[in-house]
């Protein structure tokens, strides 16, 4: 296993344990426990995991966001899932938005046929490089905490563009609509919306009732939710009343 590979997993682990030992990381992975350590330094100057005593825990977020790698690797099954049904919406040279994000990405992984594809995410624009897609990268200023494009310039873009699709991204999901902890991600978010002829949100049940700094966009703005769970009642009764169509993975239809 490489280094990197293996810090992934160390990441994962950690995370799906709620905390694990160097001892057992060690014994998991098939290394020594010094070899443990120096990974989880490194996994720690980059916020994806916290020292403890004899191991390690999961990161703090900031706020209710998360850092990137370290979302990466969180509930990955139900953002395959949520993928899979999500990528049902995409027709041949359609104009698709992909907004940056971990669930997007599992979207554009999925992506078997030729379209323009736009996005704000440099992650999202590589993994479509190798396909027959158009890819065309928004420019702006890079966030690292979400690896996303945002700022002046990539506005400027965004206002003078326009979308058969939109795959969003958010923070967290309640009775009051689409949110996110950051004023530039909900400026950049807010205008995706804006100039999508149709949008469809993919979110896993864990950002349901979760509460953000800014709202990006009222639930009736979207026209789908692809998810992996049942809203729960409020949210649920919020969603019909707006008309906003919520797609359960694995739901009988």
């Amino acid at each position: 296993m490489l280094p990197e590979q293996r810090k992934r997993r160390i990441v994962a682990l950690v995370t799906e344990r709620d905390g694990c030992s160097v001892a057992d990381l060690a014994a998991e992975l098939g290394v020594s426990k010094p070899t443990i350590r120096r990974d989880l330094q490194d996994l720690e100057d980059q916020s994806l995991i916290e020292r403890s005593h004899g191991g390690a825990v999961p990161a703090t977020a900031v706020g209710s966001e998360a850092p990137y790698g370290q979302r990466e690797v969180q509930r990955l099954d139900a953002k395959v899932a949520i993928a899979e049904r999500a990528i049902e919406g995409i027709e041949e040279d359609a104009v698709v938005f992909f907004d940056s994000g971990t669930t997007t990405l599992e979207v554009a992984k999925r992506v078997d046929e030729p379209i323009v594809a736009v996005t704000n995410s440099p992650v999202i624009a590589l993994e479509l490089e190798g396909t027959d897609s158009d890819v065309k990268l928004t420019g702006g200023r890079l966030r690292h905490r979400s690896r996303s494009l945002v700022g002046p310039s990539a506005e400027t873009f965004m206002e003078r563009m326009n979308f058969d699709l939109l795959f969003l991204g958010t923070n967290g999901i309640d009775a009051d609509g689409f949110m996110t902890p950051d004023e530039d991600e909900a400026r950049i978010k807010s205008l995706m919306v804006s100039k999508a002829a149709r949008t469809v949100a993919v979110a896993d049940a864990t950002k349901f009732g979760e509460r953000s700094f800014l709202r990006f966009a009222d639930l009736g703005e979207v026209d789908e939710l692809v998810t992996d769970g049942e809203p729960p009642e409020a949210i649920r009764e919020a969603c019909a009343n707006a008309g906003l169509g919520v797609t359960v993975t694995g739901a009988t239809e």
